[in-house]
């Protein structure tokens, strides 16, 4: 069933799926779970990721708790469009990473027909719009939106915390480098 149609009547048309929120909230195992679904219904699907992000495997797109399926890496968003001949599903995956033209590439896939799956994070470290995770989320169809765990109380976290002092905003990385944290606890961090 597509997410948030109860009737389970819908057409056969194209639409967009966003599956979002912080790190560690199973972003990307949500993407699998739905991916493998619809393998299981023999559709036709192709997964991409950012050929930037190497940190568990340089073709398949993994979860943090080692869930894995396999994935094209690719440095533009355009070049998906060139990789998706008679393609039922398209997944995506660490949108973020992505150039702003991944918006224009999934309109274009669903005006064509497909379902587009796609996860990110909505927030960088600073608490900002990540990427072209904003455009998509307002152009969706249907947008999930993931929370993570606190790490310091418990609470449900919508944050990403960077531990160490980078500023850049892409620092690839996991538990070492990143914590969930809640609004209150972020805010008490980002005062110090």
């Amino acid at each position: 069933m597509v997410p948030g149609n109860m009737s389970g009547n819908i057409k056969n048309t194209g639409w967009v799926e966003i599956i979002t929120g912080p790190m560690f909230s199973g972003k990307t195992e949500e993407l699998i779970r739905r991916l493998k679904r619809a393998k299981l219904a023999n559709q036709s699907i192709k997964i991409f990721k950012s050929a930037t992000d190497k940190r568990y495997s340089e073709n398949n797109i993994v979860s943090h708790d080692g869930s894995s399926i396999g994935s094209t890496p690719v440095i533009l968003s355009n070049e998906i469009l060139n990789l998706i001949a008679d393609i039922q599903i398209v997944g995506i995956d660490e949108a973020q990473f992505f150039d702003n033209s991944l918006v224009d590439v999934c309109k274009t896939i669903a005006d064509k027909g497909c379902r587009v799956i796609v996860a990110g994070l909505d927030m960088d470290f600073k608490g900002n719009p990540f990427g072209p995770m904003p455009q998509l989320m307002a152009t969706a169809e249907f947008v999930t939106k993931l929370q993570a765990v606190c790490m310091r109380c418990g609470n449900p976290a919508l944050y990403s915390h960077r531990k160490s002092d980078e500023e850049k905003q892409v620092l690839l990385g996991e538990n070492k480098i990143y914590e969930p944290l809640c609004r209150s606890c972020y805010n008490e961090i980002m005062k110090k």
